[in-house]
């Protein structure tokens, strides 16, 4: 274990340009436990203290933290050898002591390495090995290894293209392909280090001394103080019993029989303190107002329910504990917590004060060139056109669950990449060279969701470093290998929906002076059931999507057990089981099991598998599996390996027949299982997720106007899906209107209306739409644009305004706008915005104030540069008939400037569309572009619109193409234009007047949809 370390020759807080960019390399070995220890001290100062272009030590550190650790002077680029190419020869001998002093003399070594095409090398190597007789200081043979075998060169050389963005035929590229950098073995070193022996029986010796035993997979825990000063473990039982009360639960046999249960087995795991810090994290959420939801198996647990932790009571939804925590189980528990994604911050920064800020960090990962990826990448790097490589990634499939695709894999299972691999020259060049950087690591970044909690710093546990994009602290293992490490991950994970229920919450009680306890609101809501089963699920968590929301409507759900299922049923896998779950319900089919066992599994899913645990049950209870077998079950399942597999289903069948079902019945449930256990989800990850679809459900049937508007905030960065969030509001007839300076806050705001018949909250009835609207369930209330989403406002400016307003009243008139902001940011850019944005509508119109906008700065800065002690003069200006800023006459904005503008400045139109002339061309014709999306690749797509963009490039053989953004009333896609296409239809494509009705073939490129042209005509 060890690290090519980078130098600095003088502090590594010295971080000026152009000075302190000097650095040498230096390797650095852990020769027992404490060198471990001393090298994750190194490389984690390195990073959080010394890092200026590359992270770096210095030699006070060195020398602090030496013990243990074994020095090889360097490679090349080492200070010694830059020493010797300087021709300071005394310098080098200096250097070399110097290191010998600090590591000690058994541990420092000369490194020697044989890369004759290196100009200067030998001449080095030659001095170090006479200054290693002088200085009786042992020689290393060693090599500047770079990749595995010599054949990986042109792999390099590829990676190196494709990292420093050029083209393999580029003679001026940056290229190590001049020597071979290959890892060498014994045989190879002899003969290179013929003339010092010693060199290679050395590189032994050094093997010899390292001497690391690491303690592996035994658990630390955060250093939880217990007040009551009782242990961990009966703090849990305590918290846990009283828990009963809290939940209104009564104290049946059941409940401590299933808890005491529980406790016994976290107890006899050590697991206890984890279940308190988790618990002390979600009293914190709660306390301070965060939403939170808990996903995963461990809604399983009674023991979490009662802690808090969990919103969902397993005895109710009859989940079983052992899916999350058994006896026999290797792997740890894994709690999930969510949290509103615009406050999960909070949650960190509590966890860094409680436990320590040197202890708490989130978890790095590692991402890795995939197969897709690869094959594009190696295309371009080799010069082909985009085509290429486009082409031949579109045919790997996408991997599943978890399980990337490889191109191996690919290969086997694709017929048509295989017959292209086999018959055409390019491509096999392009995948040969794709598979051996497949799995490359490509960067290291942020776990989505995982921290660690340490007793102590984390750097008597792994090393950690800042985030490349910012300035977290997160550490250089992998999620793996700081479990590994002894640290249990906690996973923090951040969701929008949970900052939506916050949002409409808190705005329900703004407006109807209501408060919601989301997590005790009933479940058994009219409104709510009647609004899904119409199918109105836009924004709803989990039940929206086209395919999703037709099954809703047929299934017709009356209870939280149907959400559910449906969560759980809508994946590959399980998805084939709907209709007659469906139909099941309805009466329309028979409910059947093929062994009667399986009715007290399946009863309340109308005997259809349904959750991950239903299979699990079924091989316990029917084919005789333990947990732990189960577990392993499940797993070998997910992997899909066939020989595991048919291990899998001789023993399941086995089981079978032994339990007294017959052969032929035992290969039926068989059947029935194998293809459902892969995609299986569990049955508490479905309840958890069942209740957050339900809740955000519950707020748009019940407060729409209030959850609308926060939906539009939590989107408020994304513009396609505003235009669709506002095209939902259209339909619910909720007025969204465009900003105003008098009424917007910073995001998204309901403005009330002031119609008294409005019926506000719940209410009965059939929730169909006339009778909604009938009794204002569909409001009259209005939602308008933040001044946060104004382009070019910015957030200072946009609070002064608010501020001002909330104290002195709302603006009387554009003079009155001038004399009362005085902020900075108040500029032509930041006016402008205002004006052409539509907020200043009620001040005046925006040909006019535009025009007049450099004589309002102009008053705006003569009054801001005045005295500062008036009082409320600019208040009183506003009232009195004194005549402040005079507006010179101007032209008023067309309609059409008017939606220019606000799509500049806004990201679409509000006040109208260009396409409105062209209604009338639509209507009877099914080419919208949300229903192009819905396309599968290949498929030929007709649709219509607007061009908004039209973006020309050259293709190397220097011919024009060109890629082209094309929008309609709710969407928007990409259109590429080849140069055959492009030259046929480019008057028609660059012009954004024109309303264009295209035709193309759908591609598809990691996730998203385009349309390669065919043919063009004006609508």
């Amino acid at each position: 274990i060890g690290v090519e370390a980078y130098i600095t020759p003088t502090s590594r807080h010295d971080k000026q340009p152009g000075i302190d960019t000097t650095r040498y390399h230096l390797t650095l070995l852990a020769k027992n436990n404490i060198g471990y220890q001393n090298l994750i001290k190194l490389v984690t100062l390195s990073q959080l203290e010394g890092y200026y272009y590359k992270p770096r030590m210095d030699k006070e550190i060195l020398r602090k933290y030496s013990e243990g650790l074994i020095c090889l002077s360097g490679c090349f680029g080492g200070e010694l050898s830059k020493a010797i190419r300087s021709g300071d020869i005394e310098l080098a001998r200096k250097v070399a002591l110097e290191h010998q002093e600090i590591f000690g003399k058994e541990n420092y070594f000369l490194e020697i390495m044989h890369h004759p095409n290196v100009p200067g090398i030998e001449d080095v190597r030659k001095e170090i090995v006479g200054l290693s007789k002088e200085l009786k200081i042992p020689l290393v043979g060693t090599q500047d290894s770079h990749y595995l075998h010599s054949d990986d060169k042109q792999a390099h050389e590829t990676l190196l293209a494709i990292q420093t963005n050029a083209d393999l035929n580029d003679e001026n590229r940056f290229s190590m392909a001049g020597e071979d950098f290959s890892f060498i073995n014994t045989k190879t070193a002899e003969k290179y280090f013929e003339d010092t022996p010693e060199a290679v029986t050395n590189t032994q010796k050094i093997a010899d001394m390292c001497d690391i035993e690491l303690e592996l997979g035994s658990w630390v825990f955060p250093d939880l103080k217990i007040e009551t000063g009782r242990t961990y473990d009966e703090e849990l039982y305590a918290l846990a019993y009283a828990g009963i009360k809290t939940r209104g639960l009564e104290k049946t046999k059941e409940v401590t029989d299933r808890l005491e249960y529980e406790l016994d087995i976290i107890k006899a795991k050590g697991y206890s303190p984890y279940f308190l810090v988790v618990a002390d994290l979600l009293r914190f959420a709660r306390e301070s107002n965060i939403f939170t939801t808990i996903r995963g198996s461990v809604a399983g647990s009674l023991t979490t329910y009662l802690l808090g932790i969990t919103t969902i009571d397993p005895l109710e939804f009859k989940i079983p504990f052992e899916r999350f925590l058994y006896l026999e189980r290797p792997s740890a528990p894994d709690i999930d917590m969510d949290f509103a994604d615009n406050r999960r911050d909070e949650v960190l920064d509590y966890a860094r004060q409680k436990y320590g800020e040197n202890n708490v960090a989130q978890i790095g990962t590692f991402g890795t060139m995939l197969a897709r990826g690869a094959v594009r990448d190696v295309a371009r790097a080799l010069g082909h056109e985009y085509a290429v490589g486009d082409k031949i990634s579109k045919l790997i499939p996408l991997g599943s669950q978890g399980f990337p695709m490889t191109i191996d894999h690919a290969i086997e299972i694709t017929p048509e990449l295989a017959e292209l691999y086999k018959k055409d020259t390019t491509t096999k060049e392009v995948i040969d060279l794709a598979k051996k950087l497949e799995g490359c690591v490509r960067h290291i970044s942020v776990h989505a969701a995982g921290v660690v909690i340490a007793p102590t710093k984390l750097w008597d546990f792994v090393p950690t470093q800042f985030d490349p994009k910012g300035g977290k602290v997160i550490t250089q293992y992998d999620m793996h290998a700081v479990e590994d490490a002894g640290l249990l991950k906690f996973d923090f994970l951040g969701i929008r929906n949970l900052a939506i229920l916050s949002d409409a919450v808190r705005l329900a009680k703004k407006f109807h002076n209501v408060d919601i306890d989301i997590g005790k609101i009933p479940l058994d809501d009219k409104k709510t059931f009647a609004m899904l089963t119409r199918g109105e699920t836009m924004g709803i968590f989990q039940l929206n999507g086209s395919g999703m929301t037709q099954y809703l409507k047929e299934l017709k759900p009356e209870t939280i057990h149907d959400i559910n299922a449906m969560v759980a049923l809508y994946r590959p896998g399980p998805m084939g089981n709907i209709p007659h779950y469906i139909a099941r319900k309805h009466g329309n089919e028979q409910v059947t099991y093929l062994d009667p066992r399986m009715k007290e599994i399946l009863n309340r899913s109308y005997g259809i598998l349904t959750y991950q645990d239903d299979v699990l049950l079924v091989a316990i209870n029917i084919a005789g599996y333990t947990w732990l077998e189960a577990d392993q079950f499940r797993k070998a399942m997910g992997k899909k390996i066939p020989k595991i597999m048919a291990a899998q289903e001789e023993k399941f069948i086995s089981g079978c027949v032994d339990s007294g079902t017959k052969h032929d019945t035992a290969l039926k449930i068989w059947q029935l299982i194998e293809p459902f256990a892969a995609y299986g989800f569990g049955k508490a990850h479905a309840a958890s997720y069942g209740m957050l679809a339900y809740q955000t459900a519950y707020m748009k049937a019940n407060y729409p106007t209030e959850y609308m508007t926060a939906v539009l905030t939590a989107d408020s960065g994304d513009i396609d899906k505003i235009a669709e969030i506002i095209g939902e509001c259209k339909r619910m007839e909720i007025p969204v209107l465009p900003p105003d300076i008098n009424e917007s806050f910073g995001n998204f705001t309901v403005i009330k209306s002031h119609d008294k018949g409005r019926s506000l909250g719940r209410s009965e009835g059939d929730g169909k739409r006339s009778d909604l609207k009938a009794r204002g369930a569909y409001p009259t209330d209005k939602i308008r644009f933040g001044l946060y989403t104004i382009k070019n406002l910015g957030t200072d400016i946009s609070n002064a305004i608010i501020s001002e307003r909330k104290e002195n009243g709302k603006f009387k008139s554009f003079s009155n706008f001038l004399e009362r902001i005085t902020h900075k940011n108040l500029n032509k850019k930041s006016l402008e915005a205002l004006i052409m944005s539509g907020a200043m509508d009620k001040l005046g119109e925006r040909g006019a104030l535009l025009f007049n906008t450099e004589d309002a700065l102009t008053y705006n800065k003569e009054l801001s540069n005045g005295p500062r002690d008036q009082g409320s003069l600019f208040g009183e200006l506003a009232s009195d008939s004194i005549a402040g800023f005079q507006m010179k006459e101007a032209e008023e904005a067309s309609k059409t400037e008017k939606l220019a503008w606000e799509k500049e400045l806004l990201g679409l139109y509000i006040s109208g569309h260009p396409l409105d002339a062209h209604k009338k061309k639509f209507e009877g014709k099914d080419i919208s572009i949300k229903n192009t999306r819905r396309m599968r690749e290949g498929m030929l797509a007709i649709t219509a619109g607007l061009v908004e963009d039209c973006r020309q490039i050259n293709t190397k053989k220097g011919d024009a193409m060109a890629f082209v953004k094309i929008a309609d009333y709710n969407d928007s896609i990409e259109m590429v234009a080849f140069p055959k296409i492009y030259s046929q239809f480019k008057e028609l494509l660059q012009n954004k007047e024109r309303c264009l009705k295209v035709k193309g073939r759908i591609s598809e490129r990691n996730g998203e949809k385009s349309i390669i042209l065919d043919a063009v005509k004006e609508l």
